[in-house]
């Protein structure tokens, strides 16, 4: 239809303090091109801002969560082709700054592998602090086929979830990792069947979203750790400490404690 508009490359829902970000390009199995990240981007930002959310699922729609960068326009490697450009301009200016922006999110993301996960889709979803993937998802970092290599944080996530003889088995072969492997390799938290992808990862989003505010110092500290001196680690817990003690959720939780009751956090 003349004068049409496009669907939006991305979807969000919220429900009983979830956000639902659905990567929606399903005819290019939601491949992360410049314009899909632009709209990820905001709907993340959206979703963090937005009181009403505590947690934050990302999936993809269709048959698969994320193919990787667009290489038929809006990806790195192909904008790079047209323009002479590296493609490391798009890694630095868009990939790079939304990954990062995820690490350090105050709430915890799910992520619902509904499908392939290739290039920076593995990224994007090991990004998150929980990962469930159906039984015929798998993981896919063949940049050795294009030349390239992998991106969007993967050499720095890969050794320290899998170990380095893993890490290097999955980028320089570039082999797929089915879901059933990866959940035994403790890359991802759930393999299910593929049918209750988004369920199962709404049921863990949902118990984060009532849980207390301290879950976001708690997701931030898991993931300073892995750069962190265990001096600067532990004095890391005891600030943090000191800023969930502040909370409300903390008080309530306490009192629920000395009255022998369930607490009731709000998320604040």
């Amino acid at each position: 239809m003349d004068g049409a508009q496009a669907p939006a490359k991305v979807k969000t829902t919220v429900a009983d303090g979830v956000a639902t970000i659905t990567l929606n390009d399903p005819g290019t199995l939601n491949a992360a091109g410049l314009e899909l990240m632009a709209d990820l981007d905001a709907a993340v930002s959206a979703a963090i801002a937005n009181k009403d959310v505590r947690a934050i699922i990302l999936t993809g729609e269709g048959r698969g969560f994320c193919s990787g960068a667009n290489l038929s326009g809006g990806g790195s490697a192909g904008r790079a082709t047209d323009s002479g450009e590296g493609p490391n301009q798009a890694l630095l200016n868009v990939y790079n700054p939304f990954v990062s922006r995820i690490r350090k999110s105050p709430k915890p993301l799910v992520a619902a592998v509904n499908g392939v996960a290739a290039g920076v889709g593995v990224s994007l979803a090991l990004a998150c602090d929980l990962v469930v993937a159906g039984e015929s998802a798998y993981f896919l970092l063949a940049f050795r086929r294009i030349g390239l290599v992998p991106d969007g944080g993967a050499t720095w996530l890969l050794p320290r979830l899998v170990g380095k003889a893993r890490a290097m088995e999955l980028m320089l072969l570039g082999e797929k990792l089915p879901a059933a492997t990866a959940e035994q390799w403790g890359l991802i938290n759930r393999c299910v069947p593929d049918g209750e992808v988004l369920a199962k990862a709404t049921e863990l989003a949902r118990a984060l979203a009532t849980g207390p505010k301290s879950l976001g110092l708690t997701r931030n500290l898991v993931w300073d750790s892995l750069d962190a001196a265990w001096h600067d680690q532990v004095e890391a817990e005891a600030y943090a400490q000191g800023d969930a003690g502040r909370t409300e959720d903390a008080r309530e939780g306490i009192m629920a404690f000395v009255q022998k009751r369930q607490a009731e956090f709000t998320g604040r």
